[in-house]
């Protein structure tokens, strides 16, 4: 389990360590001065908690996410989709308290909310198993 930001900082300063990346002002708030989650992230339907504290690193990245919506609606509707720039960069799967993935999509899975499968709340690419990101704008924090 990761620990929140507040319990992560140094006892003496490290030797010049990278910087994280400035947050924008829709992370505002949401990024501790490690580049971590401050907030848990929950499900913006149902509030199911998809991750908890300090458990993701905030990442900038263009993603292609298709609307949102339940798993059982986005099936039966084809197309639309937003270009998504911020998200929470997950390096475990077993980090998430409460996610769901969708069939292959070529070489993508879409993560849904596991409870009321709404989504796509993120994106992961087959080819990098240790990378899954949760878009900020798809997701509540708390």
């Amino acid at each position: 389990m990761a620990a929140p930001c507040a319990e992560m900082e140094p006892a003496a300063p490290p030797p010049s360590p990278p910087a994280p990346p400035a947050a924008a002002p829709g992370s505002a708030g949401l990024v501790c001065a490690q580049g971590r989650n401050l907030r848990a992230v929950l499900c913006q339907r149902c509030g199911s908690r998809v991750l908890l504290p300090g458990a993701a690193t905030f990442a900038r990245r263009e993603l292609l996410l298709p609307a949102m919506r339940k798993k059982a609606a986005a099936a039966a509707a084809g197309g639309g989709g937003d270009v998504l720039r911020e998200h929470w960069l997950v390096r475990d799967m077993f980090s998430f308290e409460n996610v769901g993935f969708t069939r292959d999509v070529g070489n993508v899975k879409f993560l849904v909310c596991a409870d009321c499968e709404a989504g796509p709340i993120g994106w992961h690419c087959l080819d990098d198993k240790d990378s899954f990101y949760v878009a900020l704008e798809r997701v509540a924090h708390e």
